[in-house]
């Protein structure tokens, strides 16, 4: 079987998601939102699904965003509260900010760590004059990306910092993905994304970026066909199955 192929001879640039597609944080992000929502769920709805529910409702989006977009899943309105509230909290603020607490306590204890098959990735792209960047909805999207120790691999990063003061909506709207390209100088059809969720794939369709690569386990769990279906071109279980093949001419003058 061929391998899927990253041709830069057509894109010039690859912009990559951080949580489960850099940084091996996707799994401490879903069992801090299982702890938070399952104690308020506890008599009102069953608990939360770990794979499904986290892709589908929370990955990717912006942490007050998730909150919302899971309770409706649910039928679950609640007042959005305020940045002070107390963590737990029955309030979007509330809730989002006890799971914040949670992932940061794991990222202080445990730290993080970048995948393998990404960093060889990178570092095939780089040498052959692709540029790269980082998006990231989270806050602390240049501290994990830091902490992994992969910021040179780099040429920028966009995350929920930037959107926050850009006033950038969350995934599936592209935006971030978009203001990416945006610095890079490049439109967005020579570029390619990757992500591991299901909203990325959408942004990515969106964004009209020339190609969308969804990674990571969402393809072990069955859901390949969704993820082509939403717009993924390549769907792979790791970024060791794509292959690179040509490489980006310098411009000339």
């Amino acid at each position: 079987m061929n391998k899927p192929v990253i041709d830069l001879t057509v894109i010039h640039a690859v912009v990559f998601d951080t949580d489960g597609v850099v940084t091996d944080t996707a799994r401490g992000h879903a069992a801090a939102w299982k702890h938070v929502f399952d104690a308020f769920l506890r008599g009102r709805s069953t608990p939360f699904d770990i794979r499904d529910d986290y892709l589908r409702h929370v990955a990717g989006r912006p942490r007050l965003d998730g909150v919302r977009t899971f309770l409706a899943s649910r039928g679950i309105t609640l007042p959005e509260g305020a940045p002070d509230d107390e963590p737990g909290a029955p309030t979007v603020h509330g809730l989002g900010l006890a799971k914040d607490r949670l992932f940061i306590d794991q990222v202080d204890k445990y730290g993080v760590a970048a995948f393998p098959a990404t960093v060889a990735l990178l570092h095939e792209l780089r040498h052959r004059g692709a540029r790269t960047a980082a998006v990231s909805a989270s806050m602390h999207g240049r501290r994990l990306v830091g902490s992994a120790g992969v910021n040179h691999l780099f040429d920028l990063l966009v995350d929920g910092d930037d959107a926050a003061l850009m006033n950038l909506p969350g995934k599936p709207d592209p935006a971030l993905f978009l203001e990416a390209v945006r610095r890079l100088g490049l439109p967005a059809v020579r570029a390619a994304v990757v992500d591991a969720a299901l909203p990325g794939v959408d942004a990515g369709r969106k964004g009209g970026f020339g190609l969308v690569v969804a990674v990571g386990n969402t393809v072990q769990d069955g859901q390949a066909a969704e993820l082509a279906e939403r717009g993924a071109d390549v769907v792979v279980t790791d970024l060791g199955e794509l292959e690179v093949r040509g490489r980006v001419l310098p411009l000339t003058t």
